[in-house]
């Protein structure tokens, strides 16, 4: 939201400075973006008419102008503007002014007396256009100081304003919180009802239900349409960020800028009533004000008139642009004015979805007024008859009042406020700030009821209020303080959510620290994605469609966290990154009836070497057992036995790759990207990755206290040829199973296959650790466990003992 600080300052007559106000709206969290301070140094610039023109004898480029600054003598000015020309209305910086770090004085230029200058916007630090002379009105006083004439000193003001603020789009909203926080009031806004002077109407139907409860209007006839906007209004304008275009079309935009009220003017005489508000028809086309034609579907609203018929033709998009065919113009006599209420889920993403971005689209999306409507159209129609002529007609209201919001009523409770604030607030400074922002406030007996307006729908509750109280009595004026009382034991619910550690279940912050010990940076990225992303990893199915996505390029929410973190990756390879280590934890969202189902989730991703480069050993390309054992490491932290099968995943390399099991259940993937997704996300090296449902790893089995063996434990080397399709997780549940309680640990040491193996075949080396409880184990009993053990393999795996 861009403003003019003088508009504010005529609504709300704050003693504060510039910078004070500035901050005091930081503070109360209407966050200052940027200021431009506009004309701060003007002494000696006035207004200028250009009388006569002669070529400089001695310049193509430039002109000998004669200029009238009010003080009775032709001054002579050597002028190189493009636009100069008699007549002409400008800006002159008289001798002895500074403009910028240049201070005027007379002078020759190319042999001619030049006795000032004529100054562009640019030059004067008013606008960027440094293109010409500014051009004033051809009306405006002569030798009238510039500042004086177009209301400066000034600034223009930016708001980053947060989306539950959409009562701030309209400089009077602002105003209710300046005056909240500064001790003042604001000015009362004049709403009379202007005189009716015509029995000219237009019927209006509302045929979209709840979508649009109230539609006003008024048709005001015998404008000129041809009068010029006013400098005040243009002026407060362009310091919002608008340009002027034409009176008609500027009034409509300046009472957007001071209510919060998009609005719209039609040519009367384009319309036939009467004026339905409906559903737009499949494939329906506007032409809109911009030029392009929309082509609509059901869920559109547009403005009809019965031209062809009645309903027949669409003349503007609900909510968000007018159209062409009806737009008002330099001929147009008849006006018709519109303001209506359009609600917010009407508008949300159907500016998206025509690729547009209109003020008043950004006003309806977050929720406008219901009662502004005909405040707004008197006050247009005030302005209008104020400048343009012309007389109105009766006011149209058009109000489906079971589907109009209602003003709220909330109850705060005095000692909620204490206790919430951590300090008391006065019961007179509680009334006074609640009263300030515009809100109904009557004493209650523990507190105060508050009668909540239509315009600000962030207020719905009593913490509401309370952060009203917080923001505008000031966070600094709140003290701090640290917590006191006992120590607490962990609730059972943080440690079953995985906030922290049980003898169950591990933590979140216990994998990330696990993980940065091995190298990794945590990653946070957006939960939704490009649906395009997803396809390319085949792992679209289930995905939830955002209504109102930010860009298109993140308009699902992620099924997986794998697809963002390796762009993330992409994007820091792309940066001369070599080596990177990346790891997220966090949720993936399925579809699945009314509300989607939420996995909370832990992934990671890593490419280049598997070390950092150092002197003590040499670079090694990372590999899949690299990224195995950072899993192993996790896996450790709940005591977790994991098992890796063969993955047949569309994404993943068909022999680098497994899915995850844990106690006979898959609940994850490691291993490396497949060569053609790589080459689709344009990665050069081979890339690695994990991903969990983090719930299932984080489970742990409660912790058994057993006593130590008294006697000595055995150890027996074993090596086995078995084809090359055996997989060592399978040989090792047959070597538990023969061997036992006797087998205490089971330890792969060696995998060979090359010469003096046949191929096809493998060599697999072993280490049986065997122990008893009761008594010392004798040859008979290793023998015959390692017996037991050989046979297994025999049967079920073709192992021989190899020689």
């Amino acid at each position: 939201m861009k403003f003019s600080e003088n508009w504010l300052r005529q609504h709300v007559k704050t003693t504060a400075t510039r910078d004070e106000l500035a901050a005091t709206l930081t503070a109360i969290g209407l966050e200052v973006e940027d200021m431009t301070v506009l004309g701060d140094a003007l002494d000696g610039v006035v207004v200028a008419r250009i009388i006569e023109c002669a070529k400089h004898p001695e310049a193509d480029k430039l002109q000998v102008c004669q200029v009238d600054a009010g003080n009775g003598a032709m001054l002579q000015i050597v002028c190189g503007a493009p636009n100069a020309r008699p007549g002409l209305v400008a800006p002159l910086a008289t001798i002895g002014t500074k403009i910028g770090d240049l201070t005027i004085k007379a002078a020759k230029l190319r042999g001619v007396e030049s006795n000032g200058m004529l100054c562009s916007a640019k030059e004067l630090g008013l606008d960027a256009d440094a293109s010409g002379l500014l051009e004033l009105p051809a009306d405006a006083p002569v030798g009238t100081p510039l500042a004086d004439y177009l209301g400066l000193p000034d600034a223009s003001i930016e708001l980053k304003l947060t989306p539950n603020r959409a009562d701030c789009f309209g400089v009077r909203g602002i105003a209710f919180d300046v005056a909240a926080a500064t001790g003042c009031e604001v000015e009362p806004l004049e709403t009379a009802a202007v005189p009716v002077q015509s029995d000219a109407t237009m019927l209006v139907e509302l045929e979209a239900g709840e979508k649009v409860p109230r539609f006003a209007g008024r048709v005001i006839e015998g404008v000129d349409a041809t009068v010029t906007t006013p400098v005040w209004m243009a002026e407060r304008l362009r310091r919002s960020g608008v340009r002027p275009i034409s009176f008609l079309v500027d009034v409509t935009q300046y009472v957007m800028l001071e209510l919060g009220q998009p609005m719209h003017a039609f040519d009367r005489d384009a319309l036939q009533s009467p004026v339905v508000v409906r559903h737009a028809r499949s494939d329906e086309q506007v032409k809109l004000l911009d030029g392009r034609t929309a082509t609509l579907d059901e869920d559109f609203l547009v403005v009809s008139d019965s031209t062809g018929g009645r309903a027949a033709r669409a003349v503007a998009l609900g909510g968000i642009m007018g159209g062409e065919d009806t737009k008002v113009g330099t001929t147009t006599r008849n006006v018709f004015l519109e303001a209506a209420h359009w609600i917010p889920s009407a508008i949300i993403g159907r500016s998206r979805k025509l690729g547009l971005h209109t003020d008043a689209g950004h006003r309806f999306e977050r929720g406008v007024d219901p009662e502004l409507p005909p405040i707004a159209i008197e006050y247009a129609t005030r302005l209008i008859l104020d400048v343009a002529g012309g007389v109105a007609g009766p006011m149209i209201d058009v109000v489906r009042a079971g589907d109009m919001p209602k003003p709220q009523s909330v109850v705060l409770r005095r000692e909620r406020l204490a206790r919430v604030l951590g300090a008391k607030v006065a019961d007179a400074d509680v009334t006074r700030m609640l009263g300030a922002l515009g809100l109904g406030v009557e004493s209650v007996g523990d507190g105060w009821r508050v009668l909540v307006p239509t315009r600000r729908f962030d207020i719905a509750i009593e913490e509401d209020l309370i952060e009203e109280i917080a923001r505008i009595h000031g966070y600094d004026a709140i003290p701090t303080t640290l917590p006191g009382g006992a120590t607490r034991l962990v609730s059972p619910s943080a440690a079953s959510h995985g906030r922290m550690s049980s003898e169950t279940r591990s933590s979140e912050h216990d994998a990330r620290r696990q993980l940065v010990a091995r190298d990794y940076l945590e990653a946070i990225n957006y939960a939704f994605v490009d649906a395009d992303l997803l396809a390319k990893w085949q792992l679209s199915d289930g995905g939830v469609a955002l209504a109102n996505p930010l860009s298109a390029e993140l308009g699902v929410m992620r099924t997986r966290l794998l697809p963002g973190l390796v762009a993330a990756l992409g994007r820091n390879a792309a940066r001369q990154q070599s080596r990177i280590r990346l790891f997220e934890i966090g949720k993936t969202f399925a579809a699945s009836g009314d509300a989607p189902i939420e996995t909370r989730r832990i992934a990671a991703v890593a490419c280049g070497d598997a070390a950092a480069e150092q002197w003590g050993e040499g670079a090694r390309k990372l590999d899949f057992h690299d990224l195995k054992g950072d899993l192993d490491s996790l896996a450790a932290l709940s005591n977790a036995m994991l098992e890796y099968r063969a993955s047949t995943r569309s994404f993943a390399h068909p022999g680098r790759s497994a899915d995850v099991y844990r106690d006979g259940a898959c609940i994850g993937w490691i291993g490396q990207l497949h060569p053609r997704l790589q080459q689709a996300l344009d990665l050069d090296a081979d890339v690695y990755g994990f991903e969990l449902e983090f719930e299932s790893l984080q489970a742990r089995a409660l912790p058994r206290a057993s006593a130590l063996s008294k006697y000595p434990s055995v150890r027996r080397d074993l090596a086995f040829v078995v084809p090359e399709s055996v997989s060592w997780d399978d040989m090792r549940a047959t070597v538990r199973r023969a061997a036992g309680e006797a087998l205490r640990d089971l330890r792969l040491f060696d995998r060979y296959a090359g010469k003096g193996v046949e191929n096809g075949f493998k060599s697999l080396a072993m280490a049986l650790i065997l122990q008893d409880e009761s008594r010392t184990l004798i040859d008979r009993d290793v023998d015959g466990v390692v017996a037991n053990v050989v046979a297994a393999l025999k049967s079920e795996h073709d192992a021989v003992i190899r020689s």
